[in-house]
């Protein structure tokens, strides 16, 4: 199974929520989901199972977060064109995208997964070095691939027009 696909379908996007994720609010305050959940689930350290509640917290807010901003009034930005992207990213056994986004899109996603198993062993050890490294990779590939989605939209939108 795609795990691009089955990650869309557990966040149940639809039109509107993709229209309301492509607020660049939505978008940038996404990057802070990696951190917070890492500070909920290390304080088991302090709270037990009282951190519980702070990782559900965050679960919830990766949820929420695509649906709690408005659509922009303008999607001629970075963070709404690289949401958009992704959306023809996801839609590309609909939709072929150009090969040359396919393949760097694989890549970037890869290298985003490796670095969750960076993070998870740091997690998992509360080795704060790990988890810390896993935390800059993680975000450091989803940065470059939501910008490889704004190449795609571009490229996209430029053909079609």
């Amino acid at each position: 199974m795609d795990i691009t696909k089955w990650a869309e379908k557990i966040m149940t996007m639809d039109n509107e929520a993709w229209q309301r994720h492509a607020n660049p609010w939505s978008v940038y305050s996404r990057f802070s989901i990696l951190p917070l959940l890492s500070l909920a689930i290390w304080s088991r350290q302090w709270l037990d199972f009282y951190s519980l509640p702070l990782v559900l917290l965050c679960l919830l807010w990766i949820w929420l977060n695509p649906r709690v901003f408005p659509a922009p009034k303008d999607f001629n930005n970075w963070a709404s064109k690289g949401t958009f992207g992704e959306r023809l990213y996801l839609n590309r056994h609909n939709e072929p995208i150009p090969p040359h986004h396919l393949k760097m899109g694989q890549i970037l996603l890869t290298l985003s997964a490796l670095g969750m198993l960076i993070w998870g062993y740091g997690i998992w050890a509360l080795d704060l070095p790990y988890l810390l490294l896993g935390n800059v990779w993680v975000m450091t590939f989803k940065a470059w691939f939501v910008d490889r989605m704004v190449w795609l939209y571009d490229e996209v939108k430029r053909v079609q027009a």
